[in-house]
Parts: structure tokens; C-alpha cells; sequence
């Protein structure tokens, strides 16, 4: 697990599992930047949903 300040960021490499969650009592935001020839989320892949959405496989 890693843990960051704010206004910090974090690089998740293509093809790694990821999850990020917001365990402090502030409000989070989360801003996704991705990089690349293609932008689409037809190829998300969900492990663990806890909030009941579909698992896209």
C-alpha cells in the first residue's frame, strides 16, 4: 500500500492491478490521467467490485 499527501501522484503501470481508496475522514478526489494512443474503457477488467457494478469480463 502507499500512501500520499495531497496534491501528490502515483503512476500505475499499463496492466497492473490496482484499487485506490480514501481511508482518512477529508474528502478525496481522485483525477485519472491517461496517456497513449487510445482512451477507451472496453478493456477494464474488474477484480473486486464493492459497489455492485458490473465486472466487465
Amino acid at each position: 500500500m502507499t500512501t500520499l499527501a495531497a496534491g501528490r501522484s502515483v503512476g500505475v503501470p499499463r496492466g497492473a492491478a490496482h484499487r485506490a481508496a480514501n481511508p482518512g475522514e477529508e474528502v478525496a478526489a481522485f483525477i485519472e490521467v491517461q496517456t497513449g494512443a487510445y482512451f477507451g474503457e472496453d478493456d477494464i477488467e474488474r477484480l473486486q467490485d464493492d459497489h455492485g457494478r458490473d465486472s466487465g469480463v
